[in-house]
């Protein structure tokens, strides 16, 4: 979590289950850097992006990994835009329809 909030900004509200570890991590670390983080315990609020990345751990299991990030970052986007594609989250032009291929080689190019 250090790592995140290194990265990112500091989170208002977190969502974890409820394992008593990670509960008493998040409130050490509330003590311990004087922040005022609200915990929230869901055990299905997490699932909803875990659902989401299914598609990019099924396809990136099988390999035997990534020898630079940009191979892994560039992979996963593919993997991503393919998703969405799927899912007709992409907005296409025009009023005629296009397969998924269609709509992915443009951004291929």
């Amino acid at each position: 979590m250090g790592k995140a909030i290194r990265n990112h900004e500091l989170p208002k509200k977190i969502t974890i289950d409820q394992n008593g570890a990670n509960t008493a991590a998040s409130k050490h670390d509330n003590r311990t850097h004087k922040t005022a983080i609200v915990i929230r315990h869901s055990k299905h609020l997490n699932n909803l992006i875990a659902q989401d990345h299914r598609a990019v751990k099924r396809v990136t299991s099988p390999m035997l990994g990534f020898k630079s990030f940009w191979a892994a970052r560039c992979t996963i986007a593919g993997i991503e835009i393919m998703h969405a594609i799927r899912k007709e989250q992409l907005v296409t032009t025009g009023n005629v329809p296009q397969t998924p291929a269609e709509q992915f080689y443009p951004l291929a190019a």
